[in-house]
């Protein structure tokens, strides 16, 4: 199941259909202040506290996060954090620690042939003619739809 709506409901009736004791969040935030995802898995973590005690909050939680000091503040040990630069954009870090969700969701082997495919448009961005590059004409339309076309 995967929750990032702050509304409310949405975990409410992901948790009122999953036992606690065979249940691991995953909480996947770069700097571990992003709203909506922190928002959650306060949720979360008071679900399994009222459940199972505070003291399986280290057992029912893992972290995708650079922020090492909050996620131990959350109550998630440091060997149950999968790292990643912090220099890495969040929303462009699929292709790293962040994408474990999404591999957990598709298997490892499509997650395998998600990244080749990340890397077979890499390789053609570094090696294609301008005429015929994606990256780069995407790029340039973009421009244009900005700043010819003005468009918002």
């Amino acid at each position: 199941h995967y929750v990032s709506n702050i509304d409310g409901a949405h975990i409410h009736d992901t948790l009122k259909n999953l036992s606690a004791e065979t249940t691991l969040f995953i909480v996947a935030s770069k700097t571990f202040t992003t709203i909506e995802t922190m928002t959650n898995a306060e949720t979360a973590r008071e679900w399994v506290q009222k459940a199972l005690g505070k003291e399986a909050v280290g057992k029912h939680f893992a972290a995708v996060s650079t922020a090492l000091d909050l996620v131990a503040k959350f109550g998630i040990a440091s060997d149950r954090v999968f790292g990643f630069w912090d220099w890495v954009g969040g929303r462009y870090s699929v292709w790293g620690a962040i994408g474990l969700p999404v591999m957990i969701a598709v298997g490892p082997k499509n997650f395998r042939a998600f990244l080749g495919g990340a890397h077979a448009m890499d390789v053609h961005f570094q090696t294609a003619p301008l005429a015929s590059n994606l990256p780069a004409l995407m790029g340039l339309i973009g421009w244009w739809h900005r700043v010819i076309c003005q468009y918002p």
